[in-house]
């Protein structure tokens, strides 16, 4: 009998199998497909042609979590991108978010000096939001009815905002409740700006930019780091499946049981303790601690049985929402997209091609995209940003040709996608040939991940990357239901582990973190 079961090789549920196995458990993980890494892999999609599935890209795992499993001695590496971001605009010309403030000032001044003049105060303002989430990023928030130790870690969030100046004070409310429009309102004039920006508020999230809560969502991609160095974006060696196979290295070699193709089908409980896991074959294998790295959607409403759980409760996680608009998919390319905007600035370089190019360069092409989606089932004009990981990784392509990720939005995850799922393909493409006329056909082949298809592949319901929606009623405390922000089920012996619990989603490994320090407290 093992100490402790974990339902699902994900990126978290490998981080919390690591802590637990150096605390000295015996840990066995169990995973549905026939590799690990969750939605953190690299497969071969076109003969020849490897890429990351699902996540794409680096900046959000977090410092700690990489040093305490020595990822880097697990073959880790990860490489900065030349250029962060590029907008391709429909005149032909283009914004770059390049590396470095002068360098990104002087490009954002090409559009409006104003805003140029206005980045200082925006950066300043939300790394000063930024500090205040990586400080909280590993500690277990604060849980309602939790007794004494949640009343002093909530004294400590406090007394850090307590801390600031009533002007800070306002910027964090704007950053939690404000849409990311209405927040950017604040600092910069000129659409395309103003666009660029914005487009880091709707990334995973089923929204425009004028949802309230958007800006939290903004601001939850900007605290990440490469290397030491804070706000930039890389790319793992690779692709994201190295950052799990380094993970998973780690695990088995404190001891750590990986047991692939192995589906479970229910959490086994008595007297309202979990006790171990009936799989799909009927195999029953019993431990005294259960922990699902799953969306809590999967775990409460397929693997457990309404009884099992408190009516309120159950109730709640039925109405749990998801689903982030996400449409994924993998090209193998002939050749490098010739864009016209870099065909036809000169201040254009291949080093931009190493950066994520975003098609959608401002609020109004993001929120109409939204607007159709709701009304016809996608986006006419669809958002996407494409990275193109073999500008700066031989390993993922033959010479002389490449591979590009595609992260597309809005598509309404409840519509019929065996239905419609090609036709959504071929419009993105046909959206990108547009801007780099000959992309389509340089395709030699593709993979099409639309949202059910990310649900059937991944267990991301709804196709939410996020397993779970990032607003305020679903974060922190509240991140999944207010009264279990802590880890915990409320059946006992039973925790979760996944993105769907604090800090929420994204390659962070900082909820399989946490999570293995309370069940440690605990155990």
């Amino acid at each position: 009998m093992v100490d402790a079961i974990i339902i699902g090789a994900g990126h978290n549920g490998l981080v919390c199998a690591n802590y637990l196995a150096m605390a000295g458990k015996k840990v066995r993980i169990l995973e549905r497909r026939e590799v690990v890494g969750g939605a953190a892999v690299t497969e071969e999609f076109h003969p020849g042609f490897r890429n990351s599935v699902a996540s794409y890209t680096v900046s959000l795992l977090n410092p700690k979590v990489i040093d305490d499993l020595e990822l880097h001695n697990n073959g880790l590496k990860i490489l900065h991108r030349k250029v962060n971001n590029l907008w391709p605009h429909d005149n032909d010309d283009f914004l770059a978010f390049e590396v470095g403030s002068d360098k990104l000032k002087a490009e954002i001044a090409r559009f409006s000096q104003h805003d140029a003049d206005a980045l200082t105060r925006y950066f300043r303002d939300t790394a000063m939001v930024a500090d205040i989430i990586r400080d909280f990023l590993l500690e277990t928030p604060p849980n309602v009815g939790g007794g004494i130790r949640d009343i002093f870690k909530a004294a400590k969030f406090a007394n850090r905002l307590r801390k600031l100046s009533i002007e800070d004070e306002r910027i964090v409310l704007d950053i939690f409740t404000k849409s990311v429009s209405d927040f950017l309102d604040l600092y910069f004039e000129d659409e395309y700006v103003k666009g660029a920006f914005a487009f880091d508020g709707i990334v995973g999230n089923y929204a425009d930019t004028q949802t309230p809560g958007s800006a939290y969502v903004l601001m939850h991609h900007a605290f990440g780091e490469i290397n030491g160095e804070k706000g930039v974006w890389g790319h793992a060696v690779g692709g994201m499946g190295a950052i799990t196979q380094a993970m998973a290295k780690s695990a088995t070699s404190k001891g750590v049981e990986i047991q692939t193709a192995t589906a479970v089908k229910k959490v086994l409980v008595r007297n309202n303790k979990a006790f171990g896991v009936l799989l799909e074959n009927g195999e029953t294998i019993e431990a005294d601690i259960v922990v699902s790295n799953l969306n809590p959607s999967l775990l409460y409403n397929q693997l457990l049985e309404a009884t099992q759980l408190p009516e309120d409760f159950s109730r709640r996680m039925k109405h749990y929402k998801n689903g982030s608009g996400t449409f994924r998919m993998n090209v193998a390319l002939s050749e490098l997209p010739k864009f016209t905007c870099l065909e036809q600035q000169q201040r254009a370089s291949t080093a931009h091609l190493t950066g994520g190019i975003i098609i959608g360069a401002t609020c109004n092409y993001i929120d109409q995209a939204y607007r159709d989606s709701k009304q016809h089932g996608w986006s006419k004009a669809p958002i996407v940003e494409m990275l193109i990981p073999s500008t700066l990784d031989d390993t993922l392509a033959p010479q002389g040709q490449h591979v590009a990720s595609l992260f597309c939005q809005q598509f309404d995850p409840d519509i019929d996608w065996d239905i419609h799922r090609e036709t959504a393909a071929n419009l993105i493409i046909e959206q990108v040939d547009k801007y780099a006329p000959g992309f389509k056909q340089s395709v030699l082949g593709k993979q099409v991940l639309s949202p059910i298809d990310l649900e059937r592949k991944f267990g991301l319901t709804k196709g939410d990357i996020m397993h779970g929606n990032m607003s305020l009623d679903q974060m922190f405390s509240t991140r999944p239901l207010l009264g279990h922000g802590n880890y915990r089920a409320p059946i006992e012996g039973l925790y979760m582990c996944g993105a769907g619990t604090h800090p929420g989603g994204g390659v962070t490994g900082a909820p399989g973190h946490n999570a293995a320090r309370e069940i440690i407290r605990d155990n």
